[in-house]
């Protein structure tokens, strides 16, 4: 089976999808030639031809008007938005008519459009290229907002959400482009070394948008967590040699919130991670969903641990991210709480 990095995954979803079918397409700032700041796009323009992977100016907006457009048409459009900071000005596109689309045509037209865009920190880019915007996304009724923490998944995932007639948001951790990081420069206590490639299948495969992913089962804890913080999760539980139930829910909405009841009622125990800020974040999302399905089961208190409530430092960044340190210390009193 062949050996890609994430990057490549995607890349390896839209030429397969693109060979497959003439209806789909992908473009955006520095998508044709260039091949994308991140390279994701690259080769395609050459494969598939100019009218398939071309560049478009800088407007967002623009971007994903077009891609409304070309959806009504019967067209399938892989929009990327080159990072996920530079979405805002198409905000009122993807909430207010590619969102709705579906409704209030009451069916007669639909809006089978991915937008791809880069998320989260650890380049340092600073506060305008490393923001982990989803939560906003997530509360627009019509719109799908996946998010993959490994190269297999990255791939299935993209194809369905390809495939799908409806809207959906594709969030691209950055930092695991190439391989994931273990989350905390202070304490790199564990090896990643053959984590930065990962098995992917040629050809056309999916992963179901909407099922989570259990990366490990364990009694003590159940640790909640999506794109990069996965593998923060995974190297805590490592660390305390814990017993932990580890879920990468891949798909933020919809939601595998029937894997979570099952976890949390298992275990009895729950810790919440992302990068996000913290108010307002989707882990206060999860935290009211678990609070409600799983009250008489909870051992201990919610734990959730996520970014500042400040503007995304830049000599900061690595303090900001929810790194070992700090996941620990939630894992710890949870499973210390009576």
């Amino acid at each position: 089976m062949p050996q890609m990095s994430m990057i490549e995954a995607i890349r390896d979803a839209m030429d397969v999808k693109m060979a497959e079918d003439p209806n789909v397409l992908t473009f955006g700032e520095d998508v044709g030639y260039f091949g994308g700041v991140f390279r994701c796009t690259a080769g395609l323009q050459e494969k598939h031809g100019l009218h398939r992977c071309f560049d478009t100016p800088i407007s967002e907006g623009g971007i994903i008007g077009i891609a409304i457009g070309m959806a009504a048409n019967g067209l399938r459009p892989v929009a990327e938005i080159q990072f996920a900071d530079y979405i805002y000005p198409a905000y009122d596109q993807i909430a207010s008519e590619a969102a709705r689309l579906r409704y209030r045509s009451n069916g007669d037209f639909s809006a089978p459009i991915t937008i791809r865009t880069p998320v989260g920190g650890g380049i340092f880019g600073g506060p305008t290229h490393s923001q982990s915007p989803e939560s906003l996304f997530t509360h627009i009724a019509g719109l799908k907002t996946i998010i993959p923490s490994n190269p297999y998944d990255a791939k299935g995932l993209l194809i369905s959400a390809i495939e799908s007639d409806d809207p959906v948001l594709f969030l691209e951790p950055k930092r695991l482009y190439n391989g994931p990081f273990d989350g905390d420069h202070e304490t790199p206590s564990v090896s990643w070394k053959g984590h930065e490639l990962g098995e992917v299948p040629s050809g056309r495969y999916t992963v179901e948008l909407g099922k989570a992913r259990t990366v490990s089962e364990g009694s003590d804890i159940t640790i909640i967590a999506y794109g990069t913080m996965v593998w923060v999760a995974e190297a805590v539980a490592q660390n305390l040699g814990i017993s932990a139930d580890i879920i990468d829910l891949r798909s933020l909405v919809p939601l595998d919130i029937d894997a979570i009841e099952a976890s949390v009622k298992k275990t009895g125990r729950c810790v919440i991670l992302h990068e996000a800020t913290r108010t307002s974040g989707f882990g206060a999302e999860l935290m009211s969903l678990v609070q409600e399905r799983c009250f008489y089961h909870l051992e201990a208190p919610i734990q959730r641990v996520t970014g500042w409530d400040t503007p995304y430092p830049h000599a900061q960044e690595w303090a900001y991210f929810p790194g070992q340190k700090r996941v620990t210390a939630a894992v710890r009193t949870a499973l210390e709480a009576a």
